[in-house]
C-alpha cells in the first residue's frame, strides 16, 4: 500500500533561472553550465530527494507528481531562456526527472501546465511524459490536466493553475475559494468533495486548513524550482519577494492524513553602503 505522495511543480527547464543539472550538452553540440544560482538550486533537489524524501515518507514507498511548467518554453517575447530549441528544454527535463522516476519505482504522474510554457494543450509536456511513461489517463494520455488521487483516506484534487495576488495580505484569499468551490461542486452533483486541494503555478507555498465533519481539509500551493525571473520584477506582490524553492508531502498516517512542506529561499540581494 502506498502512504505518500510527493508533489513538485514549476521546475522550467529550459531557463536560465530553471532548474538545471550541472552541464547540458544542447543539439548544436555546445554545452551550458549552470549559474551559481542553478547550482544551489540544483543541490536542494538532491537535498529535497535524497535527505528529506525519505525522513518524511519514512522510507516507505512513495508516488511521485509533477504538477506542471515542467519546461520554461519559449513565452511572452523573453529572451532569458538556455535555448528557444524545444527538444533541448525537454532533453534537460528529461534528464532532471528520470533519476526521480526511478526512485519511485515508477509511480509518476503528470499534470499539464501553462499553454505559454508548455505549448498548446500542453503538447510539449506530453511529449516529455511520454518519454518518461508516465502513469497514463483513461484515455491512454500520459499527462493530464487534472488528477483525483485516492490515498488511503484522502481523496486529492490536483491541478496546475490557480488565481494569483498583487498582495501577500490575501494570499490565502484564492485557496480558500478554491476548496469552497471544490467542495460546491461536489455537493451540487452529490459526489465524493475532494479532502486536499493541490495547487502550484505562483512559484510560492501556502495552506489553509479548515475543519470538516470527519477530520480537516486542506488546500496548499508548492513552491517551485525557478529563480526570480526579468519578469517577476515586475509583478506586484512578487517583485519585493525571494524565490521560494521547495515541493511537498501528503501522507496516510496511521489515523488520519497529514501534509509536509519543504521550502528554501535565497538571500537577498547585498546591501550596498554608500562610500
Amino acid at each position: 500500500m502506498i502512504n505518500n505522495v510527493i508533489v513538485v511543480s514549476d521546475l522550467h527547464c529550459g531557463c536560465q533561472y530553471g532548474l538545471c543539472p550541472p552541464h547540458v550538452t544542447l543539439d548544436g553540440g555546445g554545452e551550458y553550465n549552470q549559474s551559481l544560482y542553478q547550482a544551489q538550486v540544483w543541490e536542494w533537489w538532491n537535498e529535497f530527494w535524497d535527505d528529506w524524501v525519505p525522513v518524511v515518507t519514512r522510507g516507505e514507498p512513495y508516488c511521485v507528481v509533477i504538477n506542471g511548467d515542467t519546461i520554461d518554453g519559449s513565452h511572452h517575447g523573453s529572451n532569458h531562456q538556455i535555448t528557444h530549441n524545444l527538444t533541448d528544454q525537454k532533453n534537460i527535463a528529461f534528464e532532471v526527472l528520470k533519476p526521480i522516476k526511478a526512485k519511485c519505482d515508477g509511480r509518476i504522474y503528470m499534470i499539464r501546465g501553462t499553454e505559454a510554457h508548455v505549448g498548446q494543450s500542453a503538447q510539449e509536456e506530453e511529449n516529455l511524459a511520454k518519454l518518461l511513461n508516465a502513469i497514463p489517463d483513461e484515455q491512454g494520455r500520459h499527462s493530464r490536466f487534472e488528477l483525483y488521487l485516492k490515498i488511503g483516506n484522502c481523496l486529492s484534487h490536483i491541478m496546475h493553475h490557480i488565481g494569483t495576488t498583487g498582495s501577500m495580505a490575501y494570499e490565502t484569499t484564492a485557496l480558500m475559494k478554491e476548496f469552497s468551490e471544490a467542495c460546491s461542486e461536489s455537493a451540487r452533483w452529490n459526489i465524493p468533495a475532494p479532502n486536499m486541494v493541490v495547487r502550484s503555478h505562483r512559484h510560492r507555498h501556502s495552506e489553509i486548513r479548515v475543519p470538516t465533519a470527519d477530520t480537516y481539509g486542506y488546500c496548499f500551493t508548492t513552491a517551485g524550482w525557478q529563480l526570480k525571473t526579468p519578469f517577476v520584477y515586475k509583478v506586484p506582490g512578487g517583485r519585493l519577494t525571494t524565490p521560494q524553492i521547495g515541493g511537498s508531502l501528503i501522507r496516510q498516517g496511521d489515523e488520519e492524513f497529514y501534509t509536509r512542506h519543504w521550502v528554501k529561499t535565497l538571500p537577498r540581494t547585498k546591501t550596498v553602503e554608500v562610500a
